[in-house]
Order: structure tokens, then C-alpha cells, then sequence
């Protein structure tokens, strides 16, 4: 889906982005208190709904603890090792 927005000012477009992710906050809120009410409802396990079907499960994860690796690696290799992106990154903030 895509959503013609060649007609908004730069403002509405700043306003209508500021708009959209309080919005997405909010649903990532309901989100996270549905998703913890079902682990409790339901532990590890299926269960279906009228139209959707949920499966919880426990899977381990392993990760590395950087900043102990850190500790171990010269400043050298690290820098050897790291990569470097310049990515656009866009913030909306509230004006006051």
C-alpha cells in the first residue's frame, strides 16, 4: 500500500509523521500488554482464535557480550573490524 502524500506541505508532512508514530507508540504498547497477557494465559504452546493462531515458545539465545570482547581486543582490531555506514536518520520530536 502506498499513500500519495504529494500534495501535503512540508509542515503536514512533518505533523502527519509526528502523528503516525505516536500512534504506532501506542499500538506497540497494546501490543506488548497482549503479547505478555498470552504468555500468562497460555505459557509455551498453541492456541487458536477465531481467525489467528498463536504459538509461544521459549527458545534460548546466545549473544555476545561486546564489551567484554572489547576488553580483550586492541584498540587496532577493533578498528580493523568495524564497518562504517552513513544511514539518513529522521526524528520528530513535540514542539512545546
Amino acid at each position: 500500500m502506498s499513500y500519495d502524500i504529494s500534495a501535503l506541505s512540508i509542515e503536514e508532512k512533518i505533523d502527519a509523521l509526528g502523528k503516525l508514530k505516536a500512534k504506532i507508540a501506542d499500538l506497540e504498547l497494546y501490543e506488548t500488554d497482549l503479547k505478555n497477557a498470552l504468555i500468562k494465559d497460555i505459557g509455551v504452546g498453541t492456541q487458536e482464535g477465531k481467525k489467528y493462531k498463536c504459538s509461544i515458545s521459549a527458545p534460548t539465545r546466545e549473544t555476545l557480550d561486546m564489551e567484554a570482547v572489547r576488553k580483550h581486543l586492541s584498540p587496532q582490531f577493533i578498528r580493523a573490524h568495524t564497518k562504517t555506514s552513513n544511514n539518513p536518520v529522521v526524528r520528530i520530536t513535540v514542539i512545546k
